[in-house]
Parts: structure tokens; sequence; C-alpha cells
């Protein structure tokens, strides 16, 4: 496939050349030890192939959000964990000795930068500081999608200083997202799920134009229920934007866009695990009853819809999962979008934290074809914003 930015395949004889590879390495920490080294395992294909391939690795990375160089940001806090992720040495550099310790690399050898948000201007995209990280190398490659929504130094600047290449975490996420909205096989079917429209809105429009099925899930069905005069009771619920939902219809009518909303829920009177529920039409939930998931009738009709669907994009639960009874909408059709990817029939592209673990409570994220670990960077994307660390690898 032909594709509008470079990779690894593109970048020609690399042996001895010094190359800073954007990662993201924003773990998780308890007790002063990685939680969970997910984006570490995700840096392997990149900074492996490139080591292999005689280059002198150089990872940058930020850590946390420090208003001032501390210990408790340092990436040496990662290395001993990296080491282990990489099978391979990887020394920690310093930005006060940088320049001496990077001469003293060998081809093949990988260096772990200190935390680039030790510098003020990196989220400034400050030109100094992008001077100062071109300065240490003479390729650049960015492997960190989760921070390409950001225009900063190491992510954005560099691209224009240093000749830029897509990493193949990076080219994997591009490639699933093409798929996915940018040139999608049609009917193309969307699942947008979560607490609050607000949170949403851009989403929801940009995808009523780019998908031939909506379907909404969560508390945010709940606002969209109520603004067709449903009472929903005590749900969670946003009726000021009734409005907004409304406008949303509308486009989605003009667009040729079907809205699918439940017309079963499942209800309780409390919100805690396990508590008394009924499973009723949306029309009959009591005043002192809470909307906390979708119904089985309409799950299975959802599962007809994604039969019918050659393309499916996924952010947000349908229902209050991490609460048993709760999860049992949004386990059954991801299990359904999984079983129809394994089958061949359906290319599934999942982001967002919240859905990457419901997608792994339900046992199915390896079934989709892709699943992101991006948050804000997914997000936006699913709103048809550039990203300025994507768009600077596509000039």
């Amino acid at each position: 496939m032909t594709r509008p930015f470079k990779t690894l395949d593109d970048m020609g004889d690399v042996a001895g050349k010094r190359v800073l590879v954007r990662e993201d390495l924003n773990v998780p920490m308890a007790g002063g030890a990685v939680a969970d080294d997910t984006r570490l395992r995700a840096t392997l294909a990149t900074v492996g192939e490139l080591a292999d391939r005689g280059a002198i690795v150089l990872v940058l990375a930020h850590f946390g959000r420090p208003k001032a160089p501390g210990p408790e940001f340092s990436l040496a806090l990662v290395t001993k964990a990296y080491e282990q992720v990489l099978g391979r040495s990887v020394r920690f550099v310093d930005w006060g000795s940088a320049e001496a310790a990077i001469a003293m690399l060998s081809p093949g050898d990988i260096a772990l930068l200190e935390n680039t948000r030790f510098f003020p201007g990196e989220e400034k995209n400050d030109p100094q500081v992008v001077e100062r990280f071109a300065s240490l190398g003479e390729l650049y490659v960015n492997d960190a999608f989760s921070a390409a929504h950001r225009a900063h130094a190491s992510t954005e600047g560099l691209a224009h200083l240093l000749p830029a290449f897509a990493g193949r975490a990076m080219e994997a996420e591009l490639d699933a997202l093409a798929k996915a909205l940018g040139s999608p096989e049609h009917p193309v079917a969307a699942v947008v799920g979560g607490a609050k429209v607000s949170s949403k809105l851009d989403v929801l429009r940009h995808l009523v134009a780019k998908v031939d099925h909506l379907i909404i899930g969560g508390g945010m069905a709940n606002t969209f229920l109520a603004a067709r005069g449903v009472n929903v009771g005590k749900s969670l619920c946003e009726h000021d934007l009734a409005p907004v939902a409304d406008e949303i219809m509308a486009a989605a009518e003009r667009a040729g866009c079907t809205v699918h909303l439940p017309y079963d829920v499942v209800v309780a009177t409390e919100f805690r695990s396990d508590p008394p529920t009924r499973t009723v039409n949306v029309h009959e939930v009591a005043a002192d009853e809470m909307i906390l998931d979708v119904g089985p009738a309409a799950v299975e009709a959802l599962g007809d819809v994604l039969k019918n669907c050659r393309t499916l994009v996924w952010n947000g639960p349908l229902g209050a999962f991490e609460t048993t009874p709760f999860d049992r909408a949004t386990v059954a059709l991801a299990r359904i979008a999984g079983a129809l990817t394994v089958d061949g029939g359906l290319v599934s592209v999942a982001g967002g934290g919240d859905t990457v673990a419901a997608l792994n409570h339900a046992g199915v994220a390896d079934q989709f074809t892709f699943v992101s670990t991006a948050g804000g960077a997914f997000l936006e994307w699913m709103e048809g914003r550039e990203l300025p660390g994507v768009a600077a690898l596509t000039r």
C-alpha cells in the first residue's frame, strides 16, 4: 500500500547512524516500580529493529507532568524495567552529559535520554529545544501515536529538522486508522459509549457524516433518549444538551446514517455491584431508577447490525461495565464483533482507555483487527482533527 509517510523500510542503511526515536514510556508506577509495561512492550519492534540494523538508538520520551526537573519524574526509574522488556542493555543518559555519553555509544547500542519535559520549552515546541534535540541525532523516528496530538518539540518540531519516519507501532496505528475511517469498506458502524455526550460532541458530529450506523451507549444514550421525550428517571443525563442531541440526530438523518439507541435497558435503584435489577422497555423506567446498561434484546439487534457491516470503530463501553452485572451488553457485543473479525467479515478498530479495559474484560482484545492504547490522540482522530505529530511525518 502507498502511504503518505515514510517508514523504517525507507531509511536505507542506518549502521552507525544516531537515530532519535520518540516513544511513549509514560508508564504507571507503584512503589517505585513499573506497574504496567504495555507501553514499554509497544516499542520493541522499532527499537529492536533499529538496534539490529546497527543504528545508535536514542530514545526520547516524556514521563509525568513535571513543573520542574525532579527525581520522581526521571526516566532513570524506568530504565531497568525497559532493559528487561527489550532483553538488551539500555544506557540512561542525563541531559547534562548527553553529548559526551552519546559519543561513547557503539552501533547497536540503545540509550534512554532523560525526560523531554525537563526542558520548559518541550511542550511549547520551542525552536531552541528542537535544535538541542536535533543536534544529538541524524535521523528521527516518531513511534508514539499516543503523543501525536501534541505539537511538542520531540513529537512535531524534530520532524522539520531531521529526515523523519514513522516507527513500526506508529505505522501499524496509522494503517489501521486509514482502514477504519480514512478509506473504509462500507457499511461502517461506530460504537460510541461513555458517560457524557459533552465529552464526545465533536466525535459524534464527525462520525454521522462518515459512518452508516452510529451505535450510542453508556450515559450518553440517556441524553439522546431524554431528548426524544423518554423519562430516564435518576439516570446520568445531560438534560441541557437535548437540543444538541436533536441537532446530531438531524445531521445523521441528512447524511443517511442510522443512529441506534437502546430500546430495552437494565435498571436499578442504586449503583453498586449486583443490586436488584429490572430489564425494561425504555418507556418503563421508574422515577427512582437508573439506566445502567443496554438490554439483551437491543444487544441482539446490534449484533445483527454488525453482521451486515464490513468495518467497525469502537470507543467507549455500552454500560457501567466496571460494575457487575452492567458489563453484560459491552461483553456480549464485543464478543460478536471479535467473532466476526476472526471469521474475516469485519475490520474492527478500537481505542481509548476504557475501551481497551472493556475489551480485555470481555477477553476479545486480541480478536479485534487493531486496538489502540492511545487515549486523547485516538479521540481527536475520531473527531476528524489533524494530529500535529502525524501531519509532520506526511509533509
